[in-house]
């Protein structure tokens, strides 16, 4: 496995943002980590931009957000064009969005989900495809030209 995962948080997330970089380096992925890069306060929006830029650019990676709440982030990634970010806290929704949604970031909210949720969430979301079908087809409806 070579899968390049794309990765930011704010400063609510930023203990776990390093936790899951570890966790998921040791699967041997690997991790573009676009900061925060402390538990300082920042502007979540930054990092959120960030991330869904690169996913714009490469549309075969996937990325992974993380702020308090997740809400903040996910609002934010989903401004950009082919972007899909979908809030996760727990593994059936995260399975779901990438299954029937197609989405591209698994945002994840810190302030309420461990670290073992985090990981949970975060290999499943990265081990399911989309289904494609129907759903494609409702997918290809979500961006506005």
């Amino acid at each position: 496995m070579n899968k390049t995962i794309v990765i930011g948080s704010d400063h609510a997330g930023y203990e776990l943002k390093m936790k899951l970089v570890q966790y998921l380096a040791d699967k041997k992925y690997k991790i573009n980590d676009l900061g925060t890069n402390s538990n300082e306060s920042t502007d979540y929006p930054e990092y959120a931009h960030l991330v869904a830029q690169a996913i714009e650019e490469d549309n075969n990676l996937l990325g992974i957000l993380i702020c308090g709440s997740a809400n903040g982030v996910s609002i934010t990634a989903n401004k950009h064009k082919d972007v899909r970010a979908a809030i996760a806290w727990n593994v059936e929704i995260s399975e779901m969005a990438r299954l029937h949604n197609d989405a591209n970031i698994i945002s994840l909210p810190a302030r309420y989900i461990s670290e073992e949720e985090a990981k949970d969430i975060v290999t499943v979301f990265l081990g399911t495809e989309f289904e494609g079908g129907r759903h494609a087809r409702r997918v290809n409806k979500i961006n506005i030209e």
